[in-house]
């Protein structure tokens, strides 16, 4: 008796498409919301079925309707460009006109050096140093999260962020103050290990399927995660493994510490980062340079902090002087 195999369901098809491509599990999580979101608004219909104009009709709900923000309304249109484009190999071509989200210009919160400080000071163990590298060094909460001990360059005092926003690598300062706290880490995290090797072999997510190139990468010290989670858990494939620290534990103790720093501003992990911009700004350090660390792609969103500083009037002075 002959047996067809059954097509894989629409879903399983984006998420295949989105691994084999190597898309972060955190940008197929948000596209796979928005692509069922658009089929639902649609009742149910599939996408191969419809095309532009619904896609503009849904946009237009987004933004009239459900008066989302300018970027979420980019990430829905982005989900479903990549569905038509690249799962159902039908691209959109021009969708035409539809409202747009409006994006207000809000200048970031950044604190003063002694503010920081403070905020720094309510923090202990490895939640300070996260505080400590997302101020000292610039890197966003999730690629704090995400370090690995080869990343930390002592010699050199170099902190190599990988896949960053964007799946670009980059660079950016190690505080001298941080040194000895990462070593600290460093050998914190040889020391699980060993436990781990001595009660189970439990190895730490690899990325792009980098177990089956190196199998004992997982368990080498190099890749073992700075800031690891408190315990094991299952990954997508049912293997129990070692994942890192989840942001929104980091996210808490930041603001807790804000609160306790009785801040006239209260700000979120992304204020230290802010702030680690501004402070090289006004200590004279180069829009350029400053953009490199940061890692923009655009030099136009580093230039925001130049407002912040009010340097951004090229040099015109209030008549009160």
């Amino acid at each position: 008796m002959d047996t067809q195999t059954k097509p894989p369901k629409l879903m399983d098809r984006v998420k295949a498409t989105m691994r084999v491509k190597r898309y972060s599990p955190r940008t197929e999580k948000t596209y796979c919301y928005w692509i069922r979101d658009f089929i639902r608004f649609h009742g149910v219909r599939h996408p191969a079925s419809m095309g532009a104009s619904e896609v503009r009709v849904f946009l237009e709900h987004l933004a009239v309707k459900r008066q989302v923000a300018a970027a979420t309304q980019n990430q829905a249109l982005n989900a479903i460009v990549f569905l038509y484009r690249q799962v159902l190999e039908q691209p959109l071509g021009e969708i035409g006109e539809f409202s747009r989200a409006k994006r207000p210009r809000r200048l970031p919160v950044v604190l003063p050096h002694e503010e920081v400080m403070r905020v720094l000071s309510h923090l202990s163990g490895p939640m300070y140093l996260m505080g400590a590298l997302m101020y000292g060094s610039g890197l966003r909460l999730i690629e704090t999260c995400r370090l690995r001990v080869r990343d930390i360059d002592f010699e050199r005092q170099v902190i190599t962020v990988r896949a960053g926003k964007g799946d670009k690598d980059r660079t950016t300062l190690l505080p001298a103050t941080s040194v000895t706290a990462l070593q600290h880490q460093t050998s914190t995290a040889k020391q699980q290990l060993d436990y781990r090797l001595d009660h189970g072999r439990v190895s730490v997510t690899l990325p792009h399927a980098l177990d089956r190139k190196y199998p004992n990468a997982g368990i080498s010290l190099s890749w073992q995660w700075l800031f690891p989670a408190s315990r094991p858990c299952c990954d997508m494939d049912g293997k129990v493994v070692l994942h890192h620290i989840h942001p929104s534990a980091v996210q808490r103790a930041v603001r807790q510490a804000m609160r306790a720093a009785s801040l006239t501003r209260l700000g979120s992990c992304h204020t230290l980062r802010h702030s680690f911009a501004t402070q090289l700004l006004s200590q004279g350090t180069d829009i350029r340079t400053v953009q490199e660390l940061l890692g923009h792609k655009s030099l136009e969103t580093p230039q925001i902090y130049t407002h912040v500083l009010g340097k951004g009037f090229a040099g015109v002075r209030s008549p009160l002087g």
